[in-house]
C-alpha cells in the first residue's frame, strides 16, 4: 500500500476560519452533510471531502476543487449536522479566499476581504470622479450648471464623449479581462488534479455552455433543488425569486446602457438613430430603465429580508455577502434618487447624488473580479468544467 503524506497548513485553516468558517473544528467527518446535500453528485459528493481538506489545511486541494463553487448554501447540511458545523459556510470561506488570490493585484483582494479596505476602495473612484467634476466645472463655469432653458442635464458635467464613456469602457473591459484571467487560472487549478475519464458520446463545449446558462441563470432551475432548506423559524421569501429579480433588473439596465451608448455614438454617423439624454419618461428605453430599477429594488428587498431572517444556527452572513448586497443597494438608490432630484429640479442634490452613483457603479465593476459578484464567471467556469470533464 502506498504511503500518503499530508502536511497540515494550520495557517490556512485559521485563514478559513477568519473568512467565515468559524465552525470548522466542530466537524468530526460523519459525512451527513454529503448525504443531505441535494446538489452533490453520487460519484463525487460534497461537502464532506472539503471539510476534511479544510480541517487539514489542504489549501491546494481546496482551491483546485470545482465543487466549492457549486454549493448553493441552502443550509440543509447544517440543519442535519449532529455537531452544529456549517459546511456551507466553509465552502463560502473557500470561495472568499479564492476571490482574493485568483487575479492580481492581490492587494485589491485584501482590501475587498475586510471592512478596513472599504475607505480605500471608495476613495479611488471618489477622487477620479471629483477630478472630472472639477475640470468640467472650470470649463462650463459652474459646479451645478443648467442648460440655457433651465434644465438639469448631467452630461454638462459628466460628459459622455470623454468622461463617462471612456472611463467606464476601460473599467468594464479591464474587469472582463481580469475575469478571463481568473477563469483561466481556475481551469488550470482544476486540471492539476486527476479527472474523471468520460467514456461514450460527448457534447461539444458550446452545447454544455448553453445548457448551463439556461439551467443556472436563465431559468434558475437549480435553485428549486435547494428551496427546501432549513426552516428559519420565520416566514421567508424564496431566494430564487429575489435572485431572479436582481438578474432581470441588471439585464434590463445593461440593455438600456448599451442602447443609449450605441445611440449616442452611432448617432454621430447616422443622425436619425441618435438617442439624447435625459430621455422622456414615456420613451421606450426610459420605460425599460425604470422597469429594471423597480424589479431590481424588489429583488433587493426580498434578498435582504431573507438574509436578515436567516437562522444563525444554519447560516452565517460574511462581509462579502453584505458588501455585494450593500453596493447594489446604493447603486440602485442613488440611480433612482438622482432621477427624482432632477425631475424635482433640486440641482445641488441631483448632481451630488449622481456623482455618488458614478462612484458606486465604478466600484461594482472595477472590483468585480475580487468580489462575490465574480461568482458569475467563476461558478460558470466550474460548472462548465465538471460538465465537460467530470470531477477528480
Amino acid at each position: 500500500m502506498a504511503n500518503v503524506t499530508l502536511t497540515p497548513d494550520s495557517g490556512f485553516a485559521r485563514e478559513l476560519m477568519d473568512a467565515g468558517a468559524d465552525s470548522l473544528k466542530k466537524c468530526y467527518q460523519c459525512a451527513t452533510c454529503s448525504v443531505a446535500c441535494p446538489m452533490a453528485p453520487a460519484n463525487s459528493p460534497y461537502p464532506r471531502k472539503e471539510m476534511v481538506w479544510a480541517s487539514w489545511g489542504q489549501k491546494d486541494r481546496l482551491l483546485s476543487d470545482p465543487d466549492i463553487w457549486l454549493c448553493h448554501n441552502c443550509g440543509n447540511c447544517a440543519e442535519l449536522c449532529p455537531r452544529g458545523a456549517k459546511p456551507a459556510d466553509v465552502m463560502a470561506a473557500c470561495r472568499n479566499i479564492a476571490y482574493k488570490k485568483l487575479v492580481k493585484p492581490a492587494k485589491v483582494g485584501e482590501w475587498m476581504s475586510s471592512p478596513k479596505g472599504l475607505p480605500i476602495l471608495f476613495l479611488i473612484p471618489a477622487i477620479i470622479w471629483l477630478v472630472v467634476w472639477a475640470i468640467r466645472a472650470a470649463i462650463v463655469g459652474s459646479w451645478f450648471p443648467r442648460t440655457e432653458d433651465g434644465r438639469i442635464v448631467f452630461g454638462q458635467i459628466f460628459y459622455g464623449d470623454y468622461t463617462i464613456d471612456p472611463i467606464f469602457m476601460l473599467t468594464f473591459f479591464g474587469a472582463v479581462f481580469l475575469l478571463y484571467r481568473g477563469c483561466s487560472q481556475l481551469w488550470k487549478n482544476f486540471s492539476a488534479g486527476k479527472r474523471t475519464l468520460v467514456i461514450g458520446p460527448t457534447k461539444p463545449w458550446y452545447q454544455h455552455l448553453l445548457e448551463m446558462l439556461w439551467e443556472e441563470i436563465g431559468s434558475h432551475k437549480k435553485f428549486d433543488d435547494c428551496e427546501s432548506g432549513p426552516a428559519t423559524g420565520q416566514p421567508s421569501h424564496s431566494r430564487k425569486s429575489g435572485h431572479m429579480c436582481v438578474v432581470i433588473g441588471f439585464v434590463c439596465l445593461m440593455i438600456v446602457t448599451a442602447v443609449v451608448a450605441g445611440g449616442h455614438w452611432v448617432g454621430k454617423v447616422i443622425p436619425f438613430l441618435s438617442i439624447e439624454t435625459p430621455m422622456s419618461l414615456v420613451f421606450p428605453v426610459k420605460i425599460l430603465a425604470n422597469f429594471g430599477a423597480v424589479v431590481l429594488l424588489i429583488g433587493l428587498v426580498l434578498l435582504t429580508i431573507r438574509r436578515k431572517r436567516q437562522n444563525p444556527r444554519f447560516f452565517t452572513s460574511n462581509y462579502q455577502d453584505w458588501y455585494l448586497l450593500g453596493i447594489i443597494w446604493v447603486i440602485t438608490l442613488t440611480g433612482c434618487l438622482s432621477q427624482m432630484f432632477r425631475l424635482a429640479d433640486a440641482v445641488h442634490c441631483a448632481y451630488i447624488v449622481y456623482y455618488l452613483h458614478l462612484v458606486f457603479v465604478w466600484m461594482l465593476f472595477a472590483y468585480l473580479p475580487w468580489s462575490k459578484l465574480g461568482h458569475l464567471a467563476y461558478r460558470a467556469a466550474a460548472l462548465l468544467y465538471v460538465r465537460m470533464y467530470g470531477r477528480g
